[in-house]
């Protein structure tokens, strides 16, 4: 599932980098980059999280088909190694940027059903309509306990990020606009789902108040907030200036 939302996202996003005068084969070969970066990202905090059982089984660090990808690992990974390559070939950082965001989101909803089809990042136990029964013995969940669908809590949501990112992307004051839009809106999202999440390799503080994609979440918040205060500031200041008209002289007759 991470790799279809990847293959449609890249697809799309080279589509709109062609519209934009950016050539398209080098977001198709960023997108390699950011891919890779993404997983080994995302696996290096899942491991930083739980460092003490991977201590005890070295080898279980490689073994990411048991489960355990950190998407803001692998936004961290993605991000700076997109700016590496965006810079190496001089490409407008902000503006590329801005073209890549909404399809970072609908590429992490297919990935939000993917842990839904394996049974990782489950919700907690929950009585309801609304909530769901793993049964099958290759799943990660527990088995036979009725569990809030978290993985599907957040696929609708990024799903919703998208089309409001999709929407935006024309009406956009300035350049990275789009793009710290996106982790501003992430964070929120997470931030909610993570009081309905159940599984504890996701880490927890203070006894189990608050996670630590909670605190990843609130961080990511503050840092959206002030790099679109200061694009936003920027923008305006090289805003060209409005033309000045001149009063018209009257002439007498």
């Amino acid at each position: 599932m991470i790799g279809i939302g990847f293959l449609l996202g890249i697809w799309l996003a080279s589509r709109q980098a062609k519209k934009e005068g950016i050539d398209p084969d080098r977001i198709m070969d960023m997108g390699v980059y950011l891919l890779l970066a993404a997983i080994i990202g995302s696996r290096l905090l899942f491991v930083l999280i739980d460092i003490r059982e991977f201590a005890k089984n070295p080898w279980d660090i490689i073994a990411i088909w048991k489960g355990g990808l950190v998407f803001y690992g692998g936004l961290i990974g993605a991000v700076l190694t997109g700016i590496w390559y965006i810079r190496k070939h001089a490409l407008p950082l902000w503006k590329t940027a801005d073209i890549i965001a909404p399809y970072i989101a609908l590429g992490h909803m297919f990935g939000r059903f993917g842990c839904f089809f394996a049974g990782c990042c489950y919700g907690a136990p929950c009585s309801g309509p609304v909530c769901l029964t793993f049964t099958d013995p290759h799943a990660l969940a527990p088995l036979g306990v009725a569990l809030y669908p978290t993985q599907l809590f957040e696929a609708g949501g990024e799903l919703l990020n998208f089309l409001l990112l999709f929407t935006l992307y024309r009406f956009r004051k300035f350049d990275g606009q789009i793009f710290w839009l996106y982790p501003a809106l992430y964070s929120i999202l997470r931030f909610v789902v993570e009081f309905f999440r159940g599984d504890a390799a996701r880490g927890v503080w203070f006894g189990g108040i608050i996670s630590t994609s909670q605190i990843i979440a609130v961080l990511l918040f503050c840092l959206s907030l002030g790099m679109l205060w200061r694009l936003g500031r920027k923008g305006l200041q090289d805003a060209p200036a409005a033309p000045v008209q001149k009063p018209r002289s009257k002439n007498k007759a």
